[in-house]
């Protein structure tokens, strides 16, 4: 294949994994996404400077690469003819040339994009992903002359001061050759298991010990190198490494290996992702033997080599909502409604925040960018807002003082969630039990005026449930029969389907009357009931609303009452 060939094949394989990556296009107003793109932009530029410039990573590499093909979706969406204004390295330019550029990585997305790049190459090495920073050695007749950070890949900055203090750094080839070389520097990890512990801030902390004047010794024992690219080396990949391995520069070689095809490709990626490494990774590097002439490098992704990451622990999630639920004893929820995301193969389109308490601290609305883990592998959790969007959007936020275990038992303003979640507990496995009916059908018969207080079922009849669209005959006897058997449930369980405060069976012991006779001294007399629970009991049982359900079910003939 031609390098005019490599390039459009290359070219169009980038277009496809980010079509592959990305979600629909937001429905927005011209303005609107505009006001998006340039907060997420700036945002970007700001991550960038501070890496690049200062040596500060204020953010995950992962979350970081899903804000910057998240910025890329958008511009595609609505400014698809427009080029990208920003530069990563922008901030990163030194005045030390490169005597070969540092080409980057194209990131491929998922396994379809890594096996249409290896259906097309041959002769295909895998390493890891060092997570370090990047930098070109330059040795003269076999002494280290120089060392560069990688800087906006043509300029960068001279670290040849610190480099030569690191003892991980070949210092004299043991031949008088001129050799150029680029690669990672380290911090060196004792069994350092990626999936397990993460990137520990690995990068940042070599980026910020070069970017100091002065190492101490313990603080260069710690780095470490990995030669990457010897632009100028062998055309014969394995010539390279055992070239390498021979001038010292072991870990190449030992952390190489030929693949055939993408399952010999995953299996490495899992095995350096979850077994003991001696420097942090974010990723595998596929190389292709055969390669341009270090002569055409160019600051790009090259169609030789590209980066596979490791499954993402955090995701960047858009919200398009924020709910407040509101549970049956008054504690409110927020939940977010998000653009659906991939996260360890699941797709998850909702995560709680919590209690009302942790949403406004952490502020979160509509257009935020958030990070999103899955605890025990399992459950989506909020982690942080990452950006927030400008304007803020306007919320109806309930106030937490109008919600406590004892109100909402009616309908009325700002009830709702919490009388649908009293009569879902009424009628699940915690309260009667009743079958065929959970919180769809309460909301149905809310929804067709049929109930505007927790008992008001009681009296439903078949001519009122034939009114409501949708709910067939045989339906209908079957809801109502249902509702019905709550007729012959035992008081016990009718005390549970109320809602009284948690307490042993033995201390509700006597009918409604009876417990209702009791004060806080009275509840505090029982066994294994202390001033909390005493309080709390005596309130339930001498409310004014409760005592109103009591007297319903006593005219109802319900048992116990």
């Amino acid at each position: 294949m031609t390098l005019p060939m490599r390039l459009l094949f290359f070219f169009l394989l980038s277009v496809s994994s980010l079509i592959a990556w990305a979600q629909e296009c937001p429905d927005w107003e011209a303005d609107h996404a505009q006001a998006q793109i340039a907060t997420l932009a700036q945002q970007v530029h700001l991550w960038d400077d501070s890496y690049h410039r200062l040596g500060q990573s204020l953010i995950s590499d992962e979350l970081y690469d899903q804000a910057r093909q998240r910025l890329a979706q958008w511009r595609s969406c609505f400014a698809p003819s427009a080029p990208a204004k920003d530069n990563p390295l922008a901030s990163a330019r030194g005045t030390i040339a490169h005597p070969t550029p540092h080409t980057g990585l194209e990131k491929l997305l998922d396994d379809n994009a890594v096996q249409t790049w290896l259906s097309s190459r041959q002769e295909v090495w895998i390493q890891p992903k060092v997570d370090g920073v990047a930098v070109t050695l330059v040795y003269r007749k076999g002494r280290l002359s120089r060392v560069i950070s990688r800087g906006d890949g043509r300029l960068g900055q001279d670290w040849s001061a610190s480099a030569r203090r690191i003892p991980g750094i070949v210092q004299q080839l043991p031949e008088p050759v001129d050799l150029l070389l680029q690669g990672e520097l380290y911090w060196r990890l004792n069994d350092h298991v990626q999936a397990a512990k993460g990137g520990l801030g690995a990068r940042s902390k070599v980026a910020g010990l070069m970017n100091r004047r002065q190492l101490s010794e313990a603080e260069a024992a710690g780095i470490g190198l990995f030669v990457w690219a010897w632009p100028h080396g062998p055309e014969d990949f394995p010539k390279r490494l055992s070239q390498l391995a021979q001038w010292g520069f072991t870990d190449s070689r030992r952390y190489s290996h030929p693949i055939k095809d993408i399952t010999e490709a995953a299996h490495w990626r899992s095995y350096w992702h979850s077994h003991p490494l001696p420097f942090a990774s974010d990723g595998v590097v596929l190389h292709q033997s055969q390669r341009a002439p270090a002569e055409r490098w160019r600051v790009s992704s090259p169609y030789w080599a590209v980066a596979w990451k490791y499954p993402v622990v955090k995701a960047l999630a858009h919200v398009r909502k924020v709910h407040f639920k509101i549970g049956r004893t008054g504690r409110i929820t927020s939940i977010l409604e998000l653009e659906p995301v991939l996260l360890d193969d699941r797709k998850i389109s909702r995560v709680s925040v919590g209690s009302l308490k942790r949403w406004r601290e952490l502020d979160v609305r509509p257009g935020d960018q958030v990070s999103i883990s899955l605890a025990g592998q399992v459950i989506p959790r909020l982690d942080h807002v990452v950006l927030r969007s400008q304007p803020r959007v306007e919320l109806q936020i309930p106030q937490a003082n109008n919600f406590h275990p004892l109100s909402c038992w009616k309908l009325a303003p700002g009830c709702e969630e919490q009388l649908l979640a009293r009569l879902t507990w009424l009628s699940g496995a915690q309260g009667l039990a009743l079958p065929h009916i959970g919180r769809e059908t309460w909301n149905t018969l809310i929804q067709a005026g049929l109930i505007g207080g927790l008992l008001d079922w009681l009296t439903l009849d078949e001519a009122e449930l034939a009114n409501i669209d949708g709910l067939g005959e045989r339906s209908s006897a079957r809801l109502l029969d249902s509702l019905r058997s709550a007729r012959q449930r035992p008081f016990a369980q009718w005390l549970m389907a109320l809602g009284v405060p948690p307490t042993a069976r033995n201390n509700l012991q006597g009918g409604w009357q009876t417990l209702a006779a009791k004060d806080t001294q009275a509840w505090l007399a029982e066994d294994g009931i202390g001033p909390g629970r005493a309080a709390q009991l005596s309130a339930f049982f001498r409310d004014p609303q409760v005592l109103a359900l009591g007297e319903t079910l006593r005219a109802a003939g319900i048992d116990g009452f």
